[in-house]
């Protein structure tokens, strides 16, 4: 049994998901309030809980709105997220400043574990984690250490291309979180397919990464299990022109002083405009893929059968 905290609101779907013991998969919302330009952030997010109900299984978008924490979202709180600007971005530390604030925000990879955890969903779709920033100085994103210590099976396309990848790797392998490649044998590098970096070990269907996510879990060890999954190839950019564009990104940040949480929408954005576009159709490729792919693995993962509030 499990008990929401308060200031939780679950959605009459996902509710009776969870009551009927069916496969759910959690969505974040920092990738609409703050990762994709409108409209295709409010398209993309419309486009995974899509992916997800398809392959059998109840998204659950989770956000923050007027300092509740909303796990799943109506149609109406979608587009309302997707239009509003100044949002906090949720990670863990912010539940509460954003609650006792009564404020609305997109929750990050960390922070979509968090409510995810509580909520009792055992499977969770996003783009790309955060990690070790490039510049080997001292900023680490709050996923790594929230993916140590979050029983939960997490499904992207590796780190974003604009971090440290290979620092990132050992941070996760500090937090022992087990990474898996999906029909691949290489961490991928969120636009592209390849990053010369191997995961833990390889699967070929997601199923097979529900059943070791479940062995991990059942051994004692509390912590998520990466699964990583390669972008689409139709979608899939060169490594080395992705690397140049970061390079020259990365470039101006420096120059404007840039620093701190406006890095990372700062290159993002400018990543895009330098590839003409093909860096954005890369992002919402490989959502839709890595929600169709946790659906998938949602079924293969027993949990929780019914909620109560505390």
């Amino acid at each position: 049994m499990n008990y929401l905290p308060p200031n939780y609101v679950i959605s009459p779907a996902v509710a009776r998901a969870r009551q009927l013991g069916l496969p759910v998969v959690a969505l974040e919302t920092a990738v609409l309030t703050h990762g994709l330009p409108r409209p295709e952030n409010l398209r993309a997010a419309r486009e995974m809980e899509s992916q997800v109900f398809q392959h059998g299984a109840t998204p659950a978008t989770i956000a923050l709105l007027a300092g509740k924490v909303h796990i799943g979202l109506t149609t109406e709180q979608l587009e309302q997220l997707s239009r509003m600007d100044g949002l906090r971005k949720i990670s863990r530390r912010d539940f509460g400043l954003a609650i006792a604030r009564g404020e609305s925000g997109g929750t990050t990879v960390s922070g979509t574990l968090v409510a995810a955890h509580q909520a009792g969903i055992r499977v969770f779709a996003t783009g790309g984690i955060g990690g070790v920033h490039r510049g080997g100085g001292m900023d680490v994103s709050a996923d790594l250490p929230e993916l140590g210590r979050t029983p939960v099976l997490v499904v992207c396309s590796g780190a974003k291309s604009i971090l440290d990848l290979p620092a990132t790797l050992e941070v996760l392998e500090t937090q022992g979180v087990p990474v898996i490649g999906l029909q691949t044998d290489e961490f991928p590098a969120f636009y592209s397919r390849e990053s010369g970096l191997q995961v833990n070990l390889r699967v070929e269907t997601p199923q097979e990464a529900a059943q070791i996510a479940l062995a991990h879990w059942q051994s004692g060890v509390e912590g998520a299990v990466l699964l990583v999954v390669p972008p689409p190839e139709e979608v899939a950019l060169p490594a080395r022109q992705v690397e140049s564009w970061i390079d020259q990104a990365l470039r101006e940040a420096g120059e404007k002083h840039i620093h701190g949480p406006a890095v990372t929408p700062f290159l993002l954005d400018r990543v895009a405009h330098l590839s003409g576009g093909a860096s954005l159709q890369a992002n919402l490729g490989l959502l839709f893929n890595n929600a169709r792919v946790a659906a998938e693995a949602a079924a293969a993962i027993p949990g929780p059968t019914r909620l109560r509030s505390v």
